[in-house]
C-alpha cells in the first residue's frame, strides 16, 4: 500500500489530504469525507480501505481541523470537493473523471452535496444527519433544497437507531428522492445507532458493517462501470 500526504490548494486556503493506493496504476478514486470527528485515524483507515479494494483512496480535512457546525459552509465544502476532483483528475495513477465521493455523518452530507458537481460519478452518505435538516447552529438551509442539482446516482446508509436521525426524515429523503426521479438507494440497519462503521468506536455491528462495506463496493463498481 502506497501511503502519502498531500496539501491541495482551494478557493478557502490550502487544504491537507491522505492518500491510499495499492501502486501506480490508473484506478477511479474515492474521496473520503470527515465527520464530527474530524480527520482522525479512522477516517485514514477507511481510506486505506478504500485503497485496498483497488481505488485509490483520499481523505480531506475539509473542516481544517475545526467543529462540523462551527465551519460548515454548503459552498465551501462544494468547492474544497471541487478542488480534490481536479486535482485527481492531474494525478498520473488516477483515471480520468472517475472519482465518487464517501462521506460520514456531517460528511454524509458533504457527500450529497457532492452528487450536485459535474465530473464525479457516484455518492455515498453514512448517517448524513443534515440533509434533509441545516447545518446545528446555521442558517443554511437542507442539503435536501439542492435535489434538483443533483447529477448521479446516491447510496444513503442509516442506523435504524440513530439517535439524530429519525425514520420521519429518513422518510422525507426518500420521498424527495422518488419525486425526483433520482437514482437512489437507502439501506436502513434497524439493530444499530449512529456512526456504527467507525472500528474504534469497539463496535459490535460487524455484521452490518461487513454488509455496508458490500453495499459500498457493489455502488462504486456500477458507479464506474
Amino acid at each position: 500500500m502506497i501511503e502519502e500526504h498531500a496539501t491541495i490548494d482551494a478557493p478557502k486556503g490550502p487544504m491537507q489530504a491522505y492518500v491510499a493506493r495499492l501502486d501506480e496504476k490508473p484506478r477511479p478514486a474515492v474521496i473520503v469525507l470527515e465527520g464530527v470527528f474530524g480527520f482522525d485515524e479512522e477516517i485514514k483507515r477507511i481510506t486505506e480501505q478504500v485503497g485496498s479494494a483497488g481505488y485509490v483512496g483520499i481523505a480531506i480535512d475539509y473542516l481544517r481541523g475545526g467543529q462540523a457546525a462551527a465551519v460548515f459552509n454548503t459552498k465551501d465544502v462544494g468547492a474544497d470537493v471541487a478542488a480534490t476532483r481536479d486535482w485527481l483528475n492531474h494525478q498520473a495513477y488516477v483515471q480520468h473523471g472517475k472519482i465518487a465521493a464517501w462521506g460520514f455523518g456531517f460528511g454524509g452530507t458533504a457527500a450529497f452535496l457532492a452528487s450536485t458537481l459535474p465530473g464525479l460519478s457516484g455518492a455515498i452518505a453514512f448517517y448524513g444527519q443534515s440533509i434533509a435538516r441545516p447545518v446545528p447552529g446555521t442558517d443554511g438551509k437542507p442539503a435536501l433544497d439542492e435535489i434538483d442539482e443533483v447529477r448521479m446516482p446516491l447510496l444513503l446508509v442509516f442506523g435504524g437507531h440513530d439517535e439524530q436521525i429519525g425514520p420521519t426524515e429518513i422518510a422525507t429523503i426518500r420521498d424527495r428522492l422518488a419525486a425526483k426521479h433520482v437514482p437512489f438507494e437507502i439501506e436502513i440497519y434497524d439493530e444499530v445507532g449512529h456512526s456504527f462503521f467507525r472500528e474504534d468506536l469497539g463496535t459490535i455491528a460487524t455484521r452490518q458493517i461487513a454488509d455496508a462495506w458490500g453495499r459500498v463496493q457493489a455502488f462504486l463498481r456500477r458507479s464506474f462501470a
